[in-house]
């Protein structure tokens, strides 16, 4: 069974997904395989400095600053990009699917329904938060201010689209309460999947 798990910034996603770890669920976070493919593929490099010419990649590392700058200005090199990286991530996944045999496997992505992989997701799970704690929490984190984590809150699809297409929502408000969430799921989740 895939499961979907994803959630606005500063929603506490990380938080919930260590949760399902430790309930032996496997997971694959999309985010982090898209960086390491971004820094590690041969042909996908080729691809992002054919889209973004040479300051892509400083010290053959990937120039997020710049690439983010850039993509938050032109949204058509921002869909562009993601059409170069997810064809990847995709792949890896499948691979990651076949070589671990969980039963439950939960595929994190920042951006699920925007890439469309909600798709490939037989439940999705959307943790919430409510906004002020969203921004205190990325205050700390990312030394951010907050008018550029309102800009990048802007950019993102709302919660409430994400819960409509949801079969799950976990309010990341407190950790406790979180935890007992995730239990929850989990349990329904298994009882699902003997079903299927």
């Amino acid at each position: 069974m895939v499961v979907g798990l994803t959630g606005g910034i500063g929603s506490g996603k990380s938080t919930v997904l260590n949760f399902f770890k430790e309930l032996g669920v496997q997971v694959f976070i999309a985010d982090d395989e898209a960086k390491k493919l971004m820094r590690t593929n041969k042909k996908l490099r080729k691809e992002i400095i054919a889209l973004f010419g040479e300051e892509a990649y400083v010290n053959n590392e990937l120039n997020r600053k710049y690439i983010a700058s850039v993509v938050f200005n032109e949204k058509e090199k921002l869909k562009a990009l993601n059409n170069i990286v997810h064809p990847a991530v995709r792949k890896e996944f499948v691979k990651f699917k076949n070589t671990h045999k969980s039963e439950i496997v939960i595929y994190e992505a920042a951006i699920l329904f925007e890439s469309g992989n909600d798709e490939n997701c037989d439940f999705i799970v959307t943790v919430i938060a409510e906004t002020e704690e969203k921004i205190k929490r990325l205050l700390k984190r990312d030394l951010s201010t907050r008018a550029e984590i309102e800009s990048r809150m802007k950019n993102q699809v709302d919660d409430e689209f994400k819960i409509k297409r949801s079969h799950f929502v976990i309010q990341n408000s407190d950790l406790k309460s979180a935890k007992i969430q995730v239990q929850t799921v989990f349990k329904m989740l298994s009882t699902l999947n003997k079903k299927m």
